[in-house]
């Protein structure tokens, strides 16, 4: 390999690495959360952030780029799955398959859904996430546990 074609494959090593990071969120020095990242500049979506810490694996956010319909076409668009409680549909039980095996959702241990305008305090759902429809530039934020808002500030 010349110096010029190794040159350019160390900057593409780097600018995917950055790229890894911003899809992935904020990260401080320290290894935790920071406050989560927008959906790009000049892109219209909802940004959805996943707090996964109770499973060990952090703060998950993505974008879910246009005009989703639901909360629940924000998650699928952001890439995470879900699957609903056995025979309680439109209650989610599983993100990511996250809890395994699904749990039942008992008011201990739950996904709980969150709403959030650009910079403001998430506010807890009165609505399911199949009937919410969030409005662009807004975040939607999910939460395992007995009601405890993500971990991170919106953005």
């Amino acid at each position: 390999m010349t110096a010029h074609a190794t040159s350019r494959a160390q900057r593409a090593g780097r600018l995917a690495a950055a790229a890894a990071l911003v899809a992935v969120g904020s990260v401080t020095a320290s290894g935790t959360p920071a406050e989560a990242a927008v959906c790009g500049t000049g892109v219209k979506g909802v940004t959805v952030i996943v707090d996964l810490t109770a499973f060990g694996q952090g703060v998950k956010q993505a974008c879910a780029t246009g005009d989703p319909t639901s909360g629940l076409t924000a998650l699928t668009g952001a890439g995470f799955t879900y699957t609903f409680v056995p025979r309680q549909p439109g209650f989610v039980c599983q993100i990511n398959t996250k809890p395994n095996p699904c749990n039942g959702a008992p008011t201990t241990a739950y996904w709980s859904y969150w709403h959030a305008a650009k910079g403001g305090a998430w506010t807890y759902s009165t609505k399911g996430a199949a009937s919410y429809n969030p409005a662009p530039g807004t975040s939607e934020g999910w939460a395992f546990g007995a009601g405890k808002a993500p971990s991170v500030k919106a953005p």
